[in-house]
């Protein structure tokens, strides 16, 4: 009877972990560029010294949804949204590079480009422009400042933004909400890519479905209570096979 309760420990096990995806898929559902998670198990059998009988469930390399988000117009001018294939870099604590889709640009006191609060990347390193200056964002990702006071011939170039070109495959999910380098034999920093074209004054949104994470987090919580339900019924049996056996 130990197997039926250890099977049923490792899918109700399995089925707290889909619940925490599923909560920050849902938790998502209105984060600009959000990649909804999926979640994935597969069998292992459990090797010993005896017949292998026993089998437990461990969690599949995670991937992400790589489906394009709805592309909801702005208007405004700091507002950016990427092909399918398309990723702003931003720069991490440590130096490294992260990449991202939202688009949603915003510039602090000292004239940085950020997004989530990260300095935004150029192909030479973190964007900054004037303060107080109109920016406006050209589609190969040029931009352009107007300084307060000054005539309209007087645009300049301040700088160009960073895209890269990656497919779903060579990128991973991180826990800080951006997408990383998967292969760790690789560089971690990708090269930007001249040909790509993002759409001004857009915005992509979120890829999880409300709905879905909703059915999931419920056929999910009914999945956990059929294993406890299964766990505390082999553990009602066992003490009654072992008061039979006493009173044998």
């Amino acid at each position: 009877m130990d197997r039926a309760i250890y099977t049923a420990m490792g899918a109700a096990n399995a089925a707290l972990n889909r619940q925490a995806v599923t909560a920050n898929n849902l938790a998502n559902t209105s984060t600009n560029g959000f990649r909804a998670q999926i979640a994935a198990y597969r069998a292992i059998p459990v090797h010993g010294p005896s017949v292998e009988t026993r089998t437990m469930v461990a969690a599949s390399t995670p991937w992400s949804d790589d489906t394009m988000g709805a592309i909801n117009p702005t208007g405004r001018d700091l507002d950016v949204a990427l092909p399918q294939n398309g990723w702003l870099a931003v720069q991490l604590p440590d130096g490294s590079e992260g990449y991202t889709k939202d688009g949603n640009i915003e510039v602090d006191a000292e004239g940085t480009l950020r997004v989530r609060g990260m300095p935004l990347m150029s192909d030479g390193g973190p964007v900054t422009v004037p303060p107080q200056a109109k920016l406006t964002i050209a589609p190969d990702g040029t931009i352009t400042a107007l300084g307060a006071g000054d005539e309209p011939t007087a645009v300049a170039q301040v700088g160009r933004l960073k895209m890269v070109n990656a497919s779903p495959a060579l990128l991973k999910n991180g826990d800080d909400g951006l997408f990383h380098v998967a292969d760790p034999t690789t560089p971690a920093t990708l090269p930007a890519d001249a040909n790509l074209k993002l759409m001004p004054g857009m915005l992509e949104g979120s890829n999880a479905s409300p709905m879905k994470s909703m059915v999931e987090m419920i056929a999910t919580a009914r999945g956990f209570d059929m294993n406890m339900k299964v766990i505390t019924t082999v553990d009602d049996n066992e003490k009654s096979a072992n008061q039979l056996l006493s009173a044998g």
